[in-house]
């Protein structure tokens, strides 16, 4: 008997794309499961950044497509794909006297009509992305004067107040000291679990990348060279591929662990 397997989230083929001569990805293809985290990793300069901003249309590739749903992304408005598809930068920016609460109701933006306000739907979902991310409290408080880890929980709020069955997040812990890093991927961990959001996120870090990823992309040379579970994959063969260093890998717990030191 024939078992049938779950469609793709989002499907990438043959993607290629190139700064002038500089040729970035080299015919890339890589599927993103439902209701998963999966990781893009990779040493500087492998693609990564350039994939995540492909996949989420800042960039047009020169060759390849992008399949949302079975729908090439290339097609869509993105008043459509900011429906389905929602994004935290990694580097993001607001007035300094916008508040907190504010700041998370822009994320209802692709779903209102011109010139009206909250509906009762909007007001909902803006109540429950701030409870989701604890940052309720802060609702009145200017986003300018929170600390790093709070101001990214209100940036990840935005994005679950639209609602959308996907979420990007790149390198959602950069600049942020280790409790606040650990906060956040936590936080990423609890929306997926919880709330069965399938996230597609860019780590830097090799064990946390494996710690909180049901599946791990890694890039090299602008191809995919590691795909799949973290626990099967991540080896010192597959870093060596992907960071062209000699790294112990060991098991505590049952959980793979990179010896970077």
């Amino acid at each position: 008997m024939q078992i049938k397997t779950q469609k793709p989230a989002m499907e990438v083929k043959g993607l290629s794309f190139s700064y002038g001569s500089h040729k970035i990805l080299k015919g890339a293809s890589l599927e993103i499961e439902k209701g998963k985290v999966t990781t893009i990793m990779g040493a500087n300069g492998c693609g990564k950044s350039t994939l995540f901003s492909l996949m989420t249309k800042n960039l047009i590739p020169m060759h390849g497509k992008i399949m949302l749903n079975g729908k090439n992304i290339q097609h869509m408005q993105l008043s459509e794909f900011a429906r389905k598809v929602s994004i935290v930068h990694q580097y993001n920016t607001s007035s300094d006297d916008i508040t907190v609460e504010r700041l998370v109701g822009y994320g209802r933006t692709p779903h209102m009509k011109f010139f009206s306000g909250y509906s009762q739907e909007d007001t909902r979902l803006i109540e429950w992305a701030m409870e989701v991310t604890n940052i309720t409290k802060y609702r009145g408080r200017e986003v300018s004067k929170l600390s790093g880890g709070q101001r990214q929980r209100v940036w990840i709020a935005m994005a679950v107040a639209q609602n959308t069955k996907i979420l990007f997040l790149d390198e959602p812990t950069t600049y942020l000291d280790i409790r606040y890093q650990i906060e956040i991927l936590k936080l990423v961990q609890k929306l997926n679990r919880e709330y069965g959001i399938t996230i597609v996120m860019v780590l830097h870090d090799i064990n946390q990348a494996i710690h909180y990823s049901d599946k791990i992309i890694g890039l090299a040379d602008g191809r995919v060279m590691v795909e799949g579970d973290p626990r099967e994959v991540i080896s010192t063969e597959s870093i060596q591929k992907l960071y062209g260093i000699d790294l112990g890998v060991t098991e505590i717990e049952g959980k793979k662990i990179v010896l970077t030191v």
